[in-house]
């Protein structure tokens, strides 16, 4: 049988943030940076990468490591992180790795014959007279590289333009030959950063890092993390060098702005820094994000939810939920993983990550440890959320808990809904299990834990039964 896919949609361990999709064969491949659980900067891991079949998304494969920090010449001792890359096929077939190190301003490549086999440093993208770029006079830094090739060309796309920075002007976009490093067209900006957005459309989410290109049909869509880091947005040209309007946001990693279950503006989990992108799988198009768990920037996992391309090329920003790959709700029978939360918050709001008064997902033992992910530091008003569930028939609901809590768990299927039952517990440091009598409603439902009393608890799973 197929598994059921959930958010996130690695296993709990594992954290591969900046996720780039694409389908090669019958397989869907991600690639991203490496973050580590508890990590205390970001991208501190050697590239690896995971993959899946078109037809069954729940089930995710490691491929392994296929790329070491220490293969580009410039980081022989390993003191530079790999930062977010991204991959395309040449004109030869083979796969191109692009990315760019922590403490330079250029962009290195490396290649395989293989989506997911063993890269190996090829170059450092250049200008005709060898100067790399990032290093000529006028150059601005390279960051986030983001690829699509078309023919012999490839379009290389990078930028990172903080608040206040003048000296960033946008996105960049620079054309390639077919030997995948050389410049035969010299950057041009693409989309403003918020030092220049004046008059253009794209104020209040200009550009901050993250490029990332597709194509769908003869529109290219340009998606990129705004200047307020939680979104993904998007713009759209018939020219990947130029002409881009902005279309609107795709994804915030704390639903901002969504406004079809909540207020618009009200925060549903602790964002900070986003960047994904777009896919065709199957006839399905989906958005790749990532969260932030451990309470922190630097423990990243990847997420991804289905959207909807509407006949004019508009995309309608998508909801976050714990069931994105699944193609429709789970099933409203059985055990979930407290991690599949896809909404996290108490009665402070907060659209950033940080704070020990939130609650955070985090994980027993060290980054690598195989160990279940689970909700902890759930201290009064602390919320789980998870949707949506196709619920029949559900009589009990249960959970397992441990901690110094002494407390309940209320129980609802709305945010702001009426409690349909309340789950006591007690302090204990092992995982206890506790149940009550529940009747959630036949159909598409989603479940809200709200922890109430002194202490802090810890949720590991629920099961509706």
């Amino acid at each position: 049988m197929k598994k059921q896919a959930f958010n996130p949609y690695l296993p709990s361990w594992e954290y591969i943030p900046d996720g780039e999709p694409y389908v090669f064969g019958d397989r869907v491949y991600i690639y991203g940076s490496h973050d580590r659980f508890n990590g205390y900067v970001f991208c501190l891991g050697d590239y690896v990468c995971w993959s899946a079949p078109v037809d069954d998304l729940g089930n995710w494969r490691y491929e392994g490591v296929i790329y070491e920090k220490t293969s580009d010449p410039l980081n022989r001792d390993g003191k530079m992180c790999l930062f977010a890359p991204d991959v395309t096929v040449g004109p030869d077939g083979r796969y191109y790795l692009y990315y760019v190190l922590d403490h330079v301003d250029i962009v290195s490549v490396a290649v395989c014959d293989t989506p997911a086999g063993k890269y190996e440093f090829y170059g450092y993208v250049h200008y005709a007279d060898g100067t790399r770029l990032g290093e000529k006079e006028g150059d601005q830094p390279q960051f986030d590289p983001g690829l699509l090739t078309e023919g012999d060309k490839t379009y290389l796309y990078t930028g990172f333009c903080g608040r206040g920075d003048k000296s960033r002007t946008g996105a960049m976009a620079t054309v390639l030959g077919p030997d995948m490093l050389t410049i035969l067209e010299a950057p041009v900006i693409i989309a403003p950063s918020c030092e220049y957005s004046e008059g253009t459309g794209f104020e209040g989410h200009e550009f901050f890092e993250a490029p990332s290109m597709r194509k769908v049909g003869d529109t290219y869509y340009f998606v990129y993390s705004s200047i307020v880091m939680h979104e993904l947005c998007y713009a759209t040209s018939k020219n990947p060098t130029e002409g881009f309007k902005y279309g609107g946001v795709i994804v915030s990693n704390c639903d901002l702005h969504i406004d079809t279950y909540k207020p618009k503006e009200m925060p549903m989990a602790y964002g900070a820094n986003n960047h994904g992108s777009i896919v065709e799988i199957q006839d399905d198009w989906y958005i790749f994000y990532h969260r932030h768990t451990n309470g922190t920037w630097y423990s990243r996992q990847g997420c991804a939810e289905k959207l909807t391309i509407l006949p004019d090329g508009s995309i309608p920003q998508v909801e976050i939920t714990s069931c994105g790959l699944n193609g429709g709700p789970l099933q409203g029978k059985g055990e979930y993983p407290a991690h599949i939360a896809c909404h996290l918050y108490n009665n402070i709001p907060s659209v950033y990550v940080g704070d020990d008064r939130f609650p955070k997902i985090v994980q027993d033992g060290r980054d690598g440890d195989e160990e279940p992910g689970y909700i902890t530091n759930m201290k009064d008003s602390a919320t789980a959320g998870f949707k949506y569930f196709d619920c029949k028939d559900v009589k009990e609901i249960r959970i397992k808990t441990r901690g110094y809590a002494a407390g309940v768990f209320e129980v609802r299927t709305a945010w702001d809904g009426e409690v349909l039952a309340t789950i006591k517990l007690e302090f204990t440091n092992v995982w206890e299990e506790y149940s009550t009598p529940v009747q959630i409603p036949d159909g598409v439902q989603s479940i809200y834990l709200t922890y109430r009393g002194d202490g802090i608890a810890s949720l590991l799973s629920f099961t509706l039964a």
